[in-house]
């Protein structure tokens, strides 16, 4: 890597920037610039390397605000006919089953620009009802009238037999000047429903990514952007344009990715990633490698593509504070964001956020914050919170408590879903903490869950960006099959990986990849006949006996005497990447008096103590101290309660572990 790239994460109050120039790894934190997240790209890399070039790995969020904010592009959706209701009907479930007043959210398609387009197609792929291409003039000219930015495709049963998707996509080019999408392409897979809300959510958020990445392309150039995907892997810039919808979650990805590659480089290979940020908080367990599914949620869409499992709640530094109509105190899911934020940024806030509450008990250093390079305000936020303390009939320092507590219980339920409810026992795991503001909650999340050991990395609050630089060139495929296991023909399954296999490599050669440097990973969707929902299982043995092995870890039950069916198989190909080596250095000893900046009040519990203030920058491998301390550095703070111990490893990670 004797190379100039740059790792950079888009987050809502911050832009983070990891450059690794020969080497040497410099960080740095831009304050994002929601109207146009580019510009805050763009000014960070000037403020490091000024009009140098520089390759650049990019994770965005603006495809998620996108979609979870409905200010995407005005798209129309054709369908076969009599099914244009697929969208509003989905899978008829109620979120909020006993609530007689839930509001479903609209599709992003309206129905007066749904299209049905005559038709039909049958699960095997035969033709049931042609095409009659004398309707797809009149198609064009409605969407003309419409004024339409962009179209999605989805006919029934076309991962089966794309052909009448592939004429519409032909007819609308020809007369339309607007982004297509396909499902074919998107998502050759079965379930109607998901497939459509996929193909129209990557049609509704594609002009947008489309303009993004043009944007950054034409600062930086085309061909030294790379993108982030929601699956973990990296794609070129050009590629991203026509999948806007695979990058929904590529920050968390990126953090996941770094968060797992780092806990094994120091030992710990079953992690549980914990991501805290100015907005939100994205947790994922990674027992031995890094967990992966195809079900995924935006909001209330379902987008069915692999993605990492990242379980996202409304909780982070700048969450803010409110009495609920009860009378009880509750935080998040909204957030004070990038402007105006936090009271202590001094920016116009005006409402008590996790990050003021932090900073009130000691658990955020005012005149340590980016190292100095901005000062907390505590003044404004005593006044705020005496006020909301006030109103709540508490004392400022117990509201304050309270409000860590509150988001804790949120975050502490996040990982409970990834683990206890899918069998893991946070006791087998380490706590990979980062973000901004993880390192400032994991001992209190860890100590409930019982979870032995948090591990804080080196330059934790840019963790994501830092992980992005990790990630390979991946890119997943898949297709649909529905055939009973018994009987399947091994040539007939071997055909199947082979056209996916042979996708790939195409794909691949044309951006520069020699076919043997791109790895497959074979898998199988696989599930009991009667089953609603399938099992993914990595192909490397007889399928039946793998299957019933990965049923019973993951429900407690299998049967081998039922039968089994085959519903998709999948690729993962992977073209490896060089990746930057983790700075290693010697153990020096536990001596960490050097490192003390001096005496820092913090309360814990009520409690006030005289903690140490402690320089991270001046730690070095083997150092040891005990808690109460406050570890700051520029991109994140580090709290250590007086009930906990500190070491530093090999590779400069913190490792906090309870008092015995």
């Amino acid at each position: 890597m004797a190379r100039r790239i740059i790792g950079i994460d888009t987050g809502g109050t911050f832009t983070d920037f990891v450059l690794l120039d020969e080497g040497k790894i410099t960080v740095y934190k831009e304050p994002s610039t929601p109207d146009n997240p580019a510009r805050a790209i763009v000014s960070g890399i000037r403020r490091l390397l000024g009009t140098d070039p520089v390759e650049v790995v990019h994770g965005s969020t603006v495809a998620t605000n996108t979609l979870l904010e409905r200010r995407g592009a005005r798209s129309a959706l054709v369908t076969t006919a009599g099914f244009e209701d697929v969208l509003t009907i989905g899978r008829q479930t109620r979120v909020s089953i006993y609530d007689l007043d839930v509001e479903k959210a609209p599709p992003l398609v309206p129905h007066e620009r749904t299209f049905g387009i005559a038709e039909r197609v049958g699960p095997q792929g035969e033709v049931l009802e042609a095409l009659d291409p004398e309707q797809l003039p009149d198609l064009v000219r409605s969407l003309l009238a419409l004024e339409v930015d962009s179209v999605a495709v989805c006919l029934l049963h076309s991962y089966a037999n794309p052909a009448h998707e592939v004429a519409i996509r032909s007819a609308i080019e020809a007369g339309l000047d607007a982004f297509i999408t396909t499902s074919h392409e998107v998502l050759p897979e079965f379930r109607e429903y998901e497939r459509c809300s996929t193909t129209v959510a990557n049609a509704y958020v594609g002009p947008v990514m489309a303009s993004y990445l043009a944007d950054i392309g034409e600062h930086l150039g085309p061909e030294r952007v790379r993108i982030m995907q929601s699956n973990g892997g990296i794609v070129p810039l050009s590629a991203a344009q026509k999948k806007g919808v695979q990058t929904i979650l590529s920050g968390p990805a990126g953090g996941v990715v770094g968060g797992f590659e780092i806990g094994s480089t120091a030992g710990f290979d079953h992690v549980i990633t914990f991501d805290m940020g100015g907005t939100s908080t994205d947790v994922s367990l990674s027992p031995g490698q890094v967990s992966r599914t195809a079900e995924s949620f935006i909001g209330e869409l379902p987008i069915r593509l692999p993605v990492i499992d990242v379980h996202t709640v409304g909780a982070g530094g700048g969450s803010i504070a409110f009495r609920d109509p009860g009378g009880s105190l509750r935080v998040g899911p909204r957030s004070a964001g990038a402007v105006p934020g936090p009271i202590c940024y001094g920016r116009g806030g005006n409402e008590v956020t996790v990050t003021d509450a932090n900073l009130y008990l000691g658990h955020l250093s005012s005149r340590h914050f980016l190292e100095g390079a901005q000062e907390l305000l505590i003044e404004p936020v005593t006044e705020a919170l005496s006020r909301f303390a006030a109103d709540l009939g508490l004392s400022a320092e117990a509201t304050a408590e309270g409000i860590l507590s509150v988001a804790n219980a949120t975050m502490e339920r996040a990982i409970r879903v990834i683990s206890l409810e899918r069998g893991y026992d946070p006791r087998d795991f380490t706590l990979v903490c980062f973000g901004g503001a993880g390192a400032m909650h994991a001992v209190d999340l860890a100590r409930n869950l019982g979870i032995p050991r948090i591990l804080v990395p080196r330059a934790a609050g840019i963790l994501s960006a830092l992980g992005m630089l990790l990630a390979d060139y991946v890119r997943d495929y898949s297709q649909t099959l529905l055939l009973p296991l018994q009987g399947l023909d091994p040539e007939f399954l071997e055909a199947a990986f082979g056209t996916l296999e042979k996708r790939a490599h195409h794909e691949y050669r044309d951006e520069g990849f020699a076919a043997e440097g791109v790895i497959t990973e074979r898998s199988v969707d696989m599930r009991y006949v009667g089953q609603g929902f399938e099992l993914n299982v990595p192909v490397s043995g007889e399928l039946a006996g793998l299957f019933h092995r990965h049923h019973q870890k993951r429900y407690g039950y299998s049967d081998p005497a039922r039968p089994v069916e085959v519903v998709n198989v999948r690729i993962r190909a992977v073209a490896r990447t060089e990746k930057p080596s983790l700075p290693e250095d010697e153990i020096v000893g536990e001596d960490a008096s050097e490192a003390v900046l001096g005496d820092h009040e913090m309360v814990f519990s009520g409690d006030s103590f005289q903690a140490q203030l402690v320089a991270r920058s001046k730690l070095s491998p083997g150092n040891r101290f005990e808690g109460p301390a406050l570890v700051v550095e520029y991109s994140t703070t580090t709290v250590v309660p007086p009930d906990f111990h500190c070491r530093v490893d090999r590779w400069h990670n913190l490792i906090l572990e309870p008092i015995r």
